[in-house]
């Protein structure tokens, strides 16, 4: 496996973690951050309070991928949940152990914390991320997903 280092996204690299959402928009054939959303993103990760964490994985100078979590909170656990919403290595990267990696580093930080459990969402089409998740002893779960978009609210 290749060396791997996470790196907190700052204002220093966070046109590198922008580029990296963009590659992962393409890859889900989904629209990328427009400007408001790009400004948005910024403010809410390197604001007093931020909304979500981010870090790149890198490889020596270059960064191959992030994730983005934030915590929310089980009453039947009593114990907070760290919430996986990206998790994303780039193509020619993939294979190689990195993801892997970059989910044990999630999976740290979420022991480090006290959280009662760790969660994420995976598209039904993409079979290599659930084979990915599966390999790493994730389950899926029996429950629907629902969503109100902002027109909805």
């Amino acid at each position: 496996m290749t060396a791997l280092a996470m790196e907190k996204v700052s204002d220093t690299n966070f046109g590198v973690f922008v580029n990296l959402i963009e590659k992962l928009a393409e890859y889900e054939k989904l629209l990328p951050p427009d400007a408001d959303a790009r400004e948005r993103l910024a403010a809410d990760a390197l604001g007093e309070h931020p909304k979500y964490e981010a870090y790149l994985g890198k490889t020596g100078d270059t960064a191959f991928g992030y994730v983005t979590f934030y915590f929310t909170y089980s009453t039947f656990l009593a114990r907070p949940t760290l919430y996986l919403e990206d998790i994303f290595v780039c193509e020619e990267y993939r294979g190689q152990g990195l993801g892997r990696a970059m989910l044990e580093f999630c999976r740290k930080v979420a022991r480090d914390r006290g959280c009662g459990r760790m969660e994420w969402m995976v598209l039904d089409w993409n079979l290599p991320a659930i084979r990915f998740y599966e390999k790493t002893g994730a389950r899926r779960l029996p429950w629907y997903v629902y969503r109100l978009d902002h027109d909805q609210l």
